[in-house]
């Protein structure tokens, strides 16, 4: 893959690239909807993402270009920039936009960037390419950040620069993730656990539904509302922060608090599910799979009935799933109403799977699915760059 985007950066800048990036993109493979309620996600980096080759210029000038869009740019150097229109090189801009207000000097760069993530699936290409530009520069300036310090600014131009309101999880999973590990995350505190996670002979089946998701962000809006409801009940007699600072049992005692029916459900979801990340981070630890994939069907129940976040196209992948004797477990990853679901799948059974998951999903839903595999890969690094002969 390399030697070929370094021939087509030759051929588009007619010169030789002199570096070369990569950065994942990312599934959470349990814990949803509880980023916000301060508890804990396992997200892991995934086999594919975004690559970026660079080479100086003297022009003082940024280009953009892309081997998936064919939009591009070619902006001088400023003082600053603005987002423009709804394009992919907002992304990278919005890095370097940061780096130029921390007061750093950057001369002109010519950029071809590529990736492979599906676009719109909810595997985080935004933060992919925002982490990937900020871990090029900071390599290409050796401007001394953090790799948690380049996280935090991916997550602000995200915020700031394109506007959208996410959390950190993305990022922080995409940079800092590991081969053959899923990072056991604090949203609250940043704090983190590298769990090993050998998958032995499963995959992660990455399963597409298709289906754009124009109910996330009001719906994801109202649960927010309705977990902070859950919280100001359960505070008249407990003294805590977030929702996830109790466990099951704790919150069994006390979800008399809770009137509203529907509140309840929320907030019983939020608890039961983080506290199943933590038997998941045992069971990743134990190479028990099955166990594992136990919990991932818990959890896709738990999304389907108590939160309301899913969808026929999500459940008509973990129904399918169910039937599957080569499938561990599977489950709805992100925020639901569409986006992708995941699941644990013997690797020699794969291209059965496929076809079967397609066939039960076409037949219910009236049109494919997209299934992709992959293993548990590295977060963001340079890569080795062979020079043409």
């Amino acid at each position: 893959m390399k030697n070929a985007l370094y021939h087509e950066f030759n051929s588009k800048f007619n010169k030789e690239a002199t570096n070369a990036y990569f950065s994942p993109g990312r599934v959470n493979l349990i814990g949803e909807h509880i980023d916000y309620n301060g508890g804990l996600v396992m997200p892991c980096a995934i086999t594919f993402g975004t690559y970026l080759l660079v080479a100086p210029n003297e022009d003082g000038v940024f280009r953009f270009r892309s081997l998936n869009f064919t939009d591009k740019l070619d902006i001088n150097l400023q003082d600053s920039y603005t987002k423009t229109g709804e394009t992919w090189f907002n992304y990278p801009l919005g890095v370097i936009d940061c780096f130029l207000k921390d007061g750093h000097e950057l001369k002109g760069l010519d950029m071809l960037f590529y990736g492979d993530i599906p676009i719109g699936s909810g595997l985080s290409s935004s933060a992919s390419i925002e982490v990937v530009m900020a871990f090029a520069l900071n390599d290409l300036l050796d401007a001394g950040y953090t790799k948690l310090e380049l996280v935090k600014m991916a997550k602000f131009v995200e915020n700031n620069f394109i506007g959208v309101n996410c959390g950190i999880m993305d990022q922080f999973a995409v940079a800092f993730g590991e081969k053959n590990k899923a990072l056991m995350l604090n949203c609250d505190t940043l704090d983190y656990k590298a769990v090993d996670s050998n998958l032995g002979d499963y995959v992660l089946a990455i399963i597409n539904t298709n289906k754009p998701r124009k109910l996330a962000e009001s719906k994801y809006n109202e649960r927010v509302a309705e977990c902070a409801a859950a919280l100001t009940a359960l505070q008249q007699e407990l003294d805590i922060n977030n929702l996830c600072d109790i466990d099951t049992a704790t919150f069994n005692l006390h979800k008399h608090l809770i009137t509203d029916a529907v509140i309840l459900k929320r907030a019983t979801h939020v608890i039961e599910e983080n506290d199943r990340v933590k038997l998941a981070a045992v069971a990743l630890s134990n190479n028990n799979l099955a166990e594992f994939g136990r919990l991932m069907y818990a959890s896709h129940d738990s999304l389907r009935d108590l939160y309301e976040v899913s969808g026929v196209e999500l459940d008509a992948v973990a129904e399918y799933s169910k039937t599957d004797a080569n499938v561990a477990g599977a489950r709805m990853t992100g925020a639901g109403f569409g986006g992708c679901a995941i699941a644990l799948v013997k690797e020699d059974a794969f291209e059965s799977f496929s076809e079967k998951v397609t066939a039960y999903y076409t037949a219910k839903i009236g049109y494919a699915p997209a299934v992709y595999s992959s293993l548990i890969g590295d977060g963001v690094g340079e890569l080795e760059l062979e020079k043409s002969r």
